[in-house]
């Protein structure tokens, strides 16, 4: 059973930075997707950005290339670097998983971590 854990949320101000880690386990699919996904209070979930297992990558719009979806097939790792961080930003953040490459963005994933939050102030 795939297991994904999220880690290195935290309360920064406005500008700063952050690195988000999730890291799985019982993961075996060579050919998968994985991507970060955000929720604020009152707002529906958004998909933030997505990773296949060749590596390629999609950003939603709104990021503006202040995000960088990377991961550790090493380590079984994903990972979302954050910069200039607004308070826009202020969601749980969730990785999730699922195993087909086909179709990242917008497609449903199958596995889904327990999130960390992530707060930004003014």
């Amino acid at each position: 059973q795939v297991q994904l854990v999220e880690s290195g949320g935290g309360s920064v101000e406005a500008g700063g930075a952050l690195r988000l880690s999730c890291a799985a386990s019982g993961y075996t699919y060579s050919s998968y997707c994985m991507g970060w996904f955000r929720q604020a209070p009152g707002k529906a979930r958004e998909g933030v950005a997505a990773i296949d297992s060749d590596g390629s990558k999609t950003y939603a719009d709104f990021l503006k290339g202040r995000f960088t979806i990377s991961k550790d097939n090493a380590k079984n790792s994903l990972y979302l670097q954050m910069n200039s961080l607004t308070p826009e930003d202020t969601a749980m953040y969730y990785c999730a998983t699922r195993s087909s490459a086909v179709g990242c963005w917008g497609s449903p994933y199958n596995y889904w971590g327990q999130g960390t939050q992530v707060t930004v102030s003014s």
